[in-house]
């Protein structure tokens, strides 16, 4: 009908002017701005006695917001409920029925996967019912994780600590860091070595790298100094001669596109973005970006998923793109298909951009640093994934002396099909082998039975390697596999866990602290299931179940809380009267007051380091956070430290040296002097400079990319412009003036 008025509900104002874009005059887009309707706070809210039911109750912040939202539905004859297409959303949208009480032939429910004029108009043309399981779903999530938060914790903060929480899936995370650190205390290191040897031609026209690989066709391993002497009295005297030449053409595949797990793990490697950070962004793509010339534009999918699928639509703009931009030959001779895995849900697309002709360099005027990053990263991933293979030449040859074998391999890319756009990284870069790809380009003229002369030899001692301590990357890799959690729960478990401060971030690392170690270990002992990687992955399973409509909710809520109960009462019982201490968790720092060895402590702005004699010594000191690279001053430690307003800054270990300044050591060393190098503080790609002012490398301040402080000439000018045009547009009554000193930035001593 022409003069029938619409309204559609979205979860964000962001996305309710995406939408509103798109849609005539007869439709009013408004945002909920999530639920608006949940569980009490002040007490549990669940009957476990009658069914689980729930008892939710409006949120009390967002009164007016409904209040708006009831008198805009008396106004419309349709409600289209588009919130996020999951289970939360899903929820929320039921929620919001049940809130407005809309009845049946007024509620529309639609989803959009990625928000596009075409996508967001064919949903409204196309709404739904509101899908019961996936609301069912939700709500055996909401009431599971509200029962073991809202009985454990009390149970907590009588026995360990006040203001300490337990989760379903947060408590399984901090296991998972707390069982990786009992595995690198248990380790044991165990000795062995590697055998480098330098062959050359007889006619010197090349030499290459070659390693150690074993004796008589067996591949040995040197555990010791004694077994690479014995090597090497063996062929310090004879010739090598070329064996077992492999020449093979290799394909390497590209990897598929992003879903939640993988978007947020390669966010942190390339960009050391956090999962919160990442999604966040990830939202404001998905919900819309104000694009010059065009307005506001969704740029990508639905960030919650864990599908490989794409549309077709998709992937022909894909082949339309590569084809023309690359080449008809960087296109498979069949387009290249994902399979998700088993468990995953696959409701919704893998995580691409909406059109893949909005290049990241086209758009890039119109985001912000960060915005741009993400979209370039999921436009990369998505272009390369649908790239043909990228093809190498391999060579792979055996240099034999008196039986000892010594292994050399060439890789050489001979057409860079999806490298051209997208590379992934990894989370281990560390390599026993030493790459010789492209050093090694003798081998390819090499023939069988080709004498090589010995020009020197390099051994190395090694130890082998604990396993590494989770990043939030590697933690959130480990979570999907071993099915702990859903693409929405990642990143928020892991906030939770370090708003906790059950585990602590050191530079990448997760470590977990006395207190976490001690919260996990009552939970193993009282609350085994709770804790178990395999009963939290079946729970999932269940929920997922409930999603697809083949288990009841209430079914799957008794037959947990049936043992749990037990266990909690059989936990109150065993621990009455009993006060577990958390441990004194000790620093390599020392007290400056009486030489006390400092221990971590936690106040109101989170931890610091104190001296373990309180109330006789009262000495404190903020923690310190040792950086790459040495002081360019005099060779020790530097420290990442924190300003009393909170602001980091980096300085030497030394006390009687005054190297200070706010620029970041990197890893990196100047190639001229050797010393340290720094880098601008802030976010983005900087570049590395040298601060060694006798290096002829050295980079002076002014031209480091400081921001400039005006004069205070420049000042007064710019002050009196400004007070002028304000004069000259609106006079208003004189206010007094105040003046506010300028920051200035320290550089380095």
């Amino acid at each position: 009908m022409a003069n029938e008025m619409n309204l559609v509900i979205v979860e964000s104002p962001a996305k309710a002017k995406t939408i509103g874009k798109y849609l005539g005059k007869n439709y009013s887009v408004t945002s909920s701005m999530g639920h608006l309707r949940d569980l009490p706070k002040s007490k549990l809210g669940v009957d476990v006695d009658d069914g689980f039911k729930p008892d939710y109750q409006p949120v009390k912040a967002r009164e007016s917001t409904i209040k708006e939202l009831k008198s805009a539905v008396k106004k419309s004859d349709k409600v289209y409920l588009a919130t996020d297409p999951d289970r939360e959303g899903e929820a929320i949208s039921w929620h919001l029925k049940e809130l407005l009480k809309l009845p049946d032939d007024k509620a529309f429910r639609v989803t959009f996967n990625e928000i596009t004029q075409k996508v967001v108009k064919n949903a409204i043309e196309n709404p739904r019912p509101i899908d019961m399981s996936l609301v069912d779903a939700q709500q055996a999530r909401r009431i599971l994780d509200r029962i073991v938060g809202y009985k454990l914790s009390p149970l907590l903060w009588k026995k360990i600590r006040r203001g300490l929480s337990a989760g379903r899936v947060q408590s399984v995370a901090s296991r998972m860091v707390v069982d990786r650190e009992n595995e690198i205390r248990a380790f044991i290191p165990e000795e062995y070595w590697l055998l480098h040897a330098l062959l050359s031609t007889p006619d010197k026209k090349g030499s290459f790298i070659a390693n150690y690989y074993g004796f008589n066709n067996k591949k040995v391993e040197l555990k010791s100094e004694d077994d690479v002497n014995n090597v090497l009295n063996a062929i310090k005297s004879n010739d090598f001669t070329v064996e077992n030449i492999k020449k093979v053409e290799k394909k390497r595949s590209a990897s598929p596109p992003f879903i939640t797990s993988t978007l947020q793990q390669e966010a942190s490697r390339r960009h050391g973005m956090t999962p919160r950070q990442t999604m966040m962004i990830a939202q404001q793509l998905y919900e819309g970006i104000d694009i010059t010339g065009e307005g506001t534009v969704g740029l990508i999918t639905y960030m919650r998923t864990d599908s490989l699928r794409i549309s077709n639509e998709a992937a022909a703009d894909a082949k339309k793109y590569i084809t023309s931009t690359y080449g008809e030959k960087s296109y498979p001779s069949t387009p290249n298909f994902y399979k998700s895995k088993g468990s995953a849900q696959d409701a919704h697309e893998a995580i691409r951009p909406s059109s893949v002709f909005k290049t990241p360099e086209s758009i890039k005027s119109s985001l912000r640093s960060d915005q741009y990053r993400l979209y370039r990263l999921i436009w990369s991933r998505f272009v390369a994934s649908q790239m043909a293979p990228a093809i190498y030449d391999s060579v792979t040859i055996d240099a034999v002396c008196a039986n000892h074998i010594f292994r050399a391999n060439n890789s050489v890319n001979i057409f860079p099909g999806f490298t051209a756009v997208y590379e992934e990284q990894t989370d281990d870069v560390s390599s026993d082998k030493k790459s010789e790809s492209g050093k090694n380009a003798i081998l390819a003229k090499l023939k069988e039975k080709d004498l090589l002369k010995l020009d020197k030899t390099d051994s190395e001692q090694k130890f082998t390697q604990p396993p590494s301590r989770y990043t939030e990357a590697t933690l959130i890799r480990a979570m999907e596999e071993t099915g702990i959690g859903r693409p929405s729960t990642y990143a928020p478990t892991i906030s939770t866990i370090l708003s906790r401060e059950y585990i602590v971030k050191e530079g990448k690392l997760l470590r977990p602290t006395a207190l976490g170690e001690v919260v996990v270990g009552l939970m193993m002992d009282k609350f085994s299931d709770i804790v178990d990687l395999n009963f939290t992955a079946r729970m999932e399973e269940q929920l997922d179940n409930i999603e697809k409509g083949n288990d009841n909710w209430q079914h799957v809520l008794s037959n947990f809380y049936n043992g749990f109960n037990k266990e909690l009462t059989k936990a109150e019982e065993d621990l009455d009267g009993i006060r577990i201490k958390v441990p004194d968790e000790y620093s390599d720092e020392v007290c400056d007051i009486c030489g006390k060895q400092l221990v971590f402590k936690s106040g109101r702005f989170g931890r610091f380091l104190a001296c373990p004699g309180y109330p006789e010594c009262t000495f404190t000191k903020p923690i310190v956070i040792e950086m790459p690279g040495k002081c360019p001053k005099c060779g020790t430690r530097i420290l990442k430290r924190t300003s009393k307003k909170g602001f980091p800054y980096y300085a030497c270990e030394n006390k009687d040296c005054d190297f200070i300044t706010w620029d970041v050591p990197v890893a990196d060393n100047c190639l001229e002097c050797g010393k340290t190098m720094f880098k601008l503080s802030g976010k983005g790609a900087k570049k590395p400079f040298c601060v060694n002012d006798k290096c002829k490398n050295f980079l002076p301040e002014d031209k480091r990319g400081y921001r400039v402080k005006k004069t205070t000439e420049e000042t007064a000018k710019t002050t009196t412009k400004t007070t002028a045009k304000k004069t000259a547009t609106k006079k208003t009554p004189a206010k007094k003036s105040t003046t506010k000193k300028t920051p200035t930035k320290k550089t380095n001593k």
